[in-house]
């Protein structure tokens, strides 16, 4: 890319902003956002891309931030953190902490007409770092998020078998019984870690590349490709899609839902506040965190999208749109997340209460009918008094049935997705109709998403005048897909779940705290709040008010520093890191600690991103100093 100081900031044809009298170029003034050097003549500046219409840029927006994470991460945090009680801290946080910072990355993305890297170079030579940060974070990301979307498509391409595979375990190899290890977990477990993942008993032993993932994969990323070729152009059409289709599965999920046996239970569990959650550190640390990675902040993606606006495109409303479709469709999922959680759970009570019954039937000869459930607690004690040998014997065979613990039994990521939602499939009527809805849902979820990193990583790629002289778009588009696929096929091995469990807890959490606290600082002291004021006042003729300064100049940036203050805390008080493997002997996840090399490719994600900030900084400076020196005339 070229340095700061060689750079042009060319405004197209429908610019409304005027040039000022005292026009400098960016090379005096870097920092300048209302700056404009003239090209020289004869020489035309390339036009920039725009979106068609406003309503695809929102739903550009839209179909980024809402992304998996509203469906299988909001309603854990639900479940874990007071039910109705958590939407109070998250509510709170959406105001003073979602909004702000999506309106400030809207509003530098839409003045600066670039991508992450060139809109911070021209805010300053030395916030270079922030927007390489920004592309590597999103490029890890898309390393390991299409993997999700590869096992969507696995259990999607599976969805059309009668019986789901899923749905029974099968026979061992003499077929004289059932596999031993799905008798010891389930049939969804087992379809999940040994046909899905065919998972190895640590991250040590890693096995080859297995073509089946290895095939949807390849096909995943080739979608990708083709929702990103020509940039907004084909990315303007697909958002249409990814947008809308979530929404309309998810409603044809709660009307279905709501009419489960046991779905109520679910939803009063949810909806039943735990006030003494309010209280609850954790719980207010959760929700900022969860807006804060929902949104997409920090990523470059933001930016991206906004660069391709209108200069006079009301950013603020945008803003303000995208994060109440974006919490509105978090609260909606949960409803139909506890409606299945419902389902499930007292389906598996009720199987409970029901092998009980059978159980104490046959032991003590009692008469077909005779033991119920609304009688099942008087009789056991009838039995255990009359009958106390006997009982002794039966009694470590009877389960504890609680419909309450089953509904307390909290599960996240992959394991909701792909374990406990097909567990409640594949009791459903006509499962194979909804494990068809679900799975397509997750993949739209998922692509809307990657759509977004696509867009961050080729956006600046793209601005590069260094780089687009020698590729056209469709290669460059071709190239990133291709370099990710293959890296992501380390994800397609025997331990690759456990490389997949690396990439998501530590590629980008501290990284992006760390990116989006510069950039507030950036924008509210390096560049200063009441020039970047004046910009959009000039850019969109709407004046700032005092709620956006006061959440950029304090309220953000203290927020951001606790978070980033607990994760390191956590990281360090929690020692050795940790990993779940999964144990087929015994058919569930047994800890282990992580090896020396895989905490060294750890620290390498975290430091791969958070260092370009300071070492980009100090080379600009370092080469500006040099040539000040190579300027000065000779003694």
């Amino acid at each position: 890319m070229e340095s700061p100081s060689a750079h042009v900031v060319s405004l197209p044809e429908d610019e409304e902003l005027q040039p000022r009298g005292d026009t400098e170029c960016l090379d005096q003034h870097p920092g300048r956002l209302g700056s404009i050097k003239y090209s020289q003549p004869g020489v035309v500046e390339k036009v920039r891309p725009k979106w068609d219409n406003p309503l695809q840029f929102l739903l550009a927006c839209v179909s980024y931030a809402v992304g998996l994470g509203n469906v299988w991460r909001f309603p854990y945090l639900c479940q874990m953190y007071g039910g109705g009680s958590f939407l109070v801290p998250y509510v709170i946080m959406v105001i003073v902490e979602g909004m702000p910072l999506l309106y400030m990355e809207l509003a530098v993305g839409q003045r600066m007409r670039q991508g992450s890297i060139g809109a911070w170079r021209t805010i300053s030579p030395y916030l270079s770092g922030v927007g390489i940060a920004s592309l590597v974070v999103s490029f890890l990301i898309s390393v390991y998020y299409n993997v999700i979307n590869t096992w969507a498509l696995w259990y999607l391409f599976h969805s059309f078998q009668d019986p789901l595979p899923w749905s029974v375990c099968p026979l061992n190899g003499n077929r004289t019984g059932y596999d031993e290890e799905c008798e010891k977990a389930s049939s969804t477990q087992y379809f999940w870690y040994r046909k899905t993942l065919n998972i190895s008993p640590s991250i040590q032993e890693n096995g080859g590349v297995q073509w089946e993932p290895a095939l949807c994969l390849t096909l995943a990323w080739l979608i990708v490709y083709l929702c990103i070729l020509r940039g907004t152009e084909s990315t303007g059409k697909v958002v249409y899609f990814t947008a809308s289709v979530p929404c309309f599965v998810l409603m044809v999920y709660l009307v279905r839902g709501l009419t489960l046996h046991g779905a109520t239970n679910g939803l009063v569990y949810m909806f039943t506040p735990k006030m003494e959650q309010l209280a609850n550190p954790k719980a207010w640390i959760n929700a900022a965190t969860q807006i804060f990675f929902s949104l997409g902040l920090g990523c470059g993606g933001l930016i991206a999208f906004a660069s391709y606006n209108e200069p006079s495109n009301n950013c603020q409303k945008h803003a303000i749109i995208v994060s109440i479709i974006n919490t509105t469709t978090a609260i909606f999922a949960s409803i139909v997340t506890f409606s299945i959680y419902g389902f499930k759970a007292t389906f598996n009570y009720e199987n409970c209460l029901n092998k009980v019954i059978l159980l104490l039937t046959n032991s003590f000869d009692l008469e077909d009918g005779f033991l119920t459930a609304s009688n099942l607690e008087e009789v056991k004690d009838y039995l255990a008094s009359t009958y106390p040998s006997k009982y002794s014997e039966v009694f470590p065979h009877i389960r504890n049935c609680s419909l309450e613990s089953e509904l307390n039994t909290a599960v996240q990521g992959t394991g909701l997705a792909f374990i406990v939602y097909t567990e409640a499939i594949k009791n459903m009527d006509i499962s194979q109709l909804w494990s068809v809805l679900y799975f397509f849902m997750l993949l739209t979820l998922g692509m809307g998403s990657m759509v977004g990193s696509g867009i961050a990583i080729l956006t600046p790629l793209t601005d590069s005048k260094i780089i687009s002289s020698y590729l056209s778009k469709e290669a460059i588009s071709g190239l990133v897909c291709l370099i990710n696929c293959a890296i992501g096929m380390v994800f397609t091995m025997e331990a690759g779940n456990y490389w997949f469990d690396i990439f998501n807890d530590y590629a980008a959490t501290l990284s992006l705290l760390l990116i989006v606290l510069v950039e507030t600082i950036a924008v509210c002291y390096v560049y200063g709040l009441k020039r970047f004021e004046s910009d959009l006042q000039a850019m969109t003729g709407r004046t700032l008010n005092w709620y956006w300064k006061a959440m950029w100049v304090f309220v953000n940036p203290l927020i951001i520093i606790c978070l980033f203050a607990f994760y390191l805390s956590d990281y360090i008080i929690t020692g050795t890191l940790q990993y779940q493997a999964w144990d087929a002997t015994q058919g569930h996840k047994v800890t282990k600690d992580y090896p020396t090399y895989a905490l060294a490719v750890i620290g390498l994600l975290v430091a791969s991103s958070t260092m370009c900030i300071p070492l980009v900084a100090l080379g600009t400076f370092v080469t500006r100093h040099l040539k000040i020196k190579a300027n000065l005339p000779m003694a």
